[in-house]
């Protein structure tokens, strides 16, 4: 990253053409907003067309549009706290529609997802988690819902899956135990949490394969991961939005179940038996 890409911009004004200037003086007003924008987007924002946005990353010695926009997001990413975010988006609710407006938002954040994970990527995990002697699953705050939901349905069909809550002092006890052949698999978004990324650091150091189940691969999982598996994550408000790491967790789980149906099977018609003697559920 270089090292203010809004420094750059301001330094490199004197360069710009007139419509290239407006461009700059554009991002260098919504930073935010430019952040997140398509080419299209940022171009009809600006007021200019999508060659001149493309000329003016070039210019400023980016391959693109896709190198410069990751270097904002990079720079902006703790600068964008829950009370900026929220702000941002209710610019844009119309309160009236809000409940298709959220439907519409997560259908497009798993329509994003399943577009950033190709079938090898897919293929790839599976074999990682079918081939693992343990499983262990990392994850903190919200991601920790998806962790769990991962780890349970994972848990009911290979037995040997650990949940990990990434603020936890008791994890030392699992560390120790983590092998070669083991899968790590870890989960966090922006604002990333730091606890997570350092545990996944101290477990690698066992030897164990990574999968990180983030948002791309500028996340600070990326680097020691061994699979990256990109989700949208996008809210109306202030939060990330967790129903495409969870769809995507459920895929996971149906997938692991019928490939290892059998066992599945077995396992259930056990958990049955105990349930029942345990009066786990309520009699209907």
């Amino acid at each position: 990253m270089k090292e203010n890409v809004l420094n750059l911009l301001k330094q490199e004004t004197s360069r710009l053409t007139p419509s290239q200037l407006r461009v700059a003086d554009y991002i260098l007003k919504n930073p935010v907003d430019a952040s997140f924008f398509t080419l299209d987007q940022l171009s009809a924002a600006a007021g200019t067309s999508t060659t001149t946005v493309m000329r003016f990353t070039f210019g400023l010695g980016y391959s693109g549009y896709a190198e410069f926009q990751k270097d904002l997001q990079e720079l902006l990413r703790d600068r964008v706290a829950p009370p900026t975010r929220l702000e941002i988006n209710i610019k844009d609710i119309v309160r009236d529609d809000l409940f298709l407006d959220c439907a519409d938002t997560q259908l497009n954040n798993i329509e994003a997802t399943v577009n950033f994970l190709n079938d090898g990527a897919l293929e790839t995990c599976l074999s990682m988690i079918q081939g693992a002697s343990n499983i262990y699953i990392v994850g903190m705050r919200s991601s920790f819902a998806v962790a769990y939901h991962l780890h349970h349905g994972l848990n009911q069909v290979l037995g040997n899956c650990r949940l990990l809550k990434a603020d936890s002092g008791d994890n030392i006890d699992d560390i120790m135990n983590i092998l070669q052949s083991d899968l790590v698999i870890a989960i966090t978004f922006p604002r990333y949490a730091k606890q997570a990324v350092e545990l996944v650091k101290v477990m690698k150091d066992f030897g164990p394969k990574v999968i990180a189940i983030t948002d791309g691969y500028q996340s600070p999982l990326a680097p020691l991961s061994d699979l990256v598996l990109p989700c949208s994550f996008r809210s109306l408000a202030f939060h990330n939005s967790i129903v495409a790491p969870i769809f995507l967790a459920d895929f996971l789980i149906t997938a692991i179940a019928v490939r290892e149906s059998a066992k599945t099977k077995r396992r259930l018609e056990t958990a049955e038996i105990l349930f029942k003697n345990l009066q786990i559920h309520v009699d209907g």
